[in-house]
Formats: C-alpha cells, structure tokens, sequence
C-alpha cells in the first residue's frame, strides 16, 4: 500500500440532507481514481445512505466503511430544556456487524427517543450498544473539541477518558481536522498533547461535505436552503473555508506531513472495519380482508 495512502473516515454524502453534498456514485468513482483502498459514510445522525454506498464500493473494488456522525446530548436523550439543542459531535464505524446492528439501534432510538431539533443519543444509551463500533471524538463541536476551544484542559481530559472507557481501551480516537479554521489550529497542538497524557491516539481526517474545491459554492446553497436564508444574507450560517472537500492523500499528507502517524491510522481502523451486506429493508407483507381489494381499505 502507498506510504503515502490515506482513508478518509470522516464523510457526509448527500443523505446528510441540504448539508453533505457528496453524492456517493461520483464520490466512489474519485475514491477508485485516487487508488484508495476504502471510504467512510459518516452521514448527520442517520444511516438512510448505507446499502446505496456499502453497494456502490463494492462495485469499485473499494472498502465501505459504515458509520455515522451522531448528536450526543450533553445531559440526556430525554431532556428538552432551552438549553438541549447544542449537542455534542462523535463519530462512529462500525468494526463488524454486532457493530452494524448497535448502531441501527442507537440511530433508531436516538429519533424516537431523543429528538430534539436533531436526533441524539446520549452516553448510557451509547456505552449499553458500544460493542463493534470504534469512535472518533469528531470535529470542532465534539466534546473534547469544545473543551478545549473554552480552554477547558480538564473537561477535555475527562471527557476523553469517559469516551475510551466507553468504547475500551484500543478503539477511540481522538480525532484532528485542519480546514483552514484558525480554531482547528489552535486546539490541534493541545489534542496532540492530550493524546501524548491520556495514550488515547491520533487520527486525522477531513470534515468532508462535497467532493471537489469547486463545488463549495453548490454546498454553500444546500445550507441556505436549510436554514431559509439566501446567498446574499452575510449573516448566514456559512461554512468559513473551501476545504471541506475529498481531498486526496497527497493533499491530506500536504496539511499533516508532521503527524504520519495520525494519517497511517486511518489504513489501521479502515483494516479493522469489516462489516459483510446489509440488507435492503424488507417490508412486511400486507393481507387485506377475505374477498376484499385495496379500494375497500380507502
């Protein structure tokens, strides 16, 4: 493999809705292109993409990697005070399919018990369905990150050290970005020395949402669409760089050339995730009344 290889596992396609703007068919041909041996979906909270993009890389002799970016409540799935809708990013793969099914079910519950503004989980409902799964402490607004921003050392370290015990020991992360944000460049010398203290590795990726430079524009309108504002509004909420796209690994190499070994983890968890054919949903059959049609149940 080349030294020089890379895995991203930090990726929202189009079913992270008017937000990811990866769309997985183009997103596997760039992957196949860039001879990488295996991609992550990473969608906001769901997994509506999975059997599409599980599908797709297969076709292209490439590895999925099944996760998601799930909202962690920062008290419980249950609360919905004023205070509950700032809740906290992490990331999930799925290691094999005990994995798969854990996270099935915190996807599911997190809608029908815990949403609020957007579906979450929280961290007793995540440590009772953590087996096969691997977590990475996600982007600026996971919990360590957010810590840490505040200047917050102690909170970060807590917060890194309940997330390993959670997962156990070997599979979390912690996770650092660098999309030209000068709060990523800021916490991302005390992430290293937090993994240095805590033992907890490194792993880097890219907050991926679109798949080229070029189409930042195209994922600038989704979020006005979402968020009912328009290009022209300078107060909206707008992503601050160009460089949350695919990028390649001599690019990704190019921003993390003196943490190697924050980039050749990626090839290490991507190894471990081996999760074999989720099914398509298969629905219920459906019996009507003896001797009746379907227009007798209208």
């Amino acid at each position: 493999m080349p030294s020089e290889n890379f895995v991203h596992l930090h990726l929202h396609t189009d079913y992270s809705l008017l937000d990811g703007a990866c769309e997985i068919d183009r997103l596997m041909d760039r992957a196949a292109e860039l001879r990488m041996p295996a991609v992550a979906i990473t969608d906001h909270g769901n997994l509506f993409g999975a059997v599409k993009f599980y599908e797709a890389a297969l076709k292209r002799g490439l590895k999925p990697i099944l996760g998601c970016e799930v909202y962690v409540a920062a008290t419980d799935r249950f609360d919905r005070s004023p205070e509950a809708d700032r809740p906290f990013h992490l990331i999930l793969l799925c290691e094999n399919e005990r994995g798969y099914r854990n996270l099935l079910k915190l996807a599911s519950s997190a809608f029908l018990e815990g949403y609020y503004y957007k579906p979450r989980i929280d961290k007793a409902l995540l440590a009772r369905h953590a087996d096969g799964l691997i977590g990475l402490s996600g982007c600026l607004r996971g919990e360590v990150a957010v810590a840490l921003s505040a200047d917050r050392l102690d909170a970060a370290r807590q917060a890194a050290y309940d997330l390993r015990d959670i997962f156990g020991k070997g599979n979390f992360y912690l996770e650092v970005q660098d999309q030209g944000l000068a709060e990523e460049k800021r916490i991302n010398p005390q992430m290293a020395g937090l993994s240095r203290e805590t033992g907890i590795p490194l792993v880097a990726t890219n907050d991926c949402h679109y798949l080229s430079q070029a189409d930042a524009r195209a994922q600038d309108v989704l979020v006005c669409i979402q968020t009912g504002k328009t290009l022209s509004d300078a107060s909206r909420m707008k992503f601050a760089t160009d460089q949350f796209y695919f990028k390649s690994p001599a690019e990704m190499h190019a921003v993390f050339g003196e943490a190697p070994e924050a980039l050749s983890r990626t090839l290490e968890i991507a190894e471990r995730c081996n999760v074999h054919g989720p099914e398509r949903a298969r629905l219920p059959a459906f019996r009507g009344p003896p001797g009746g049609n379907a227009r007798q149940l209208f």
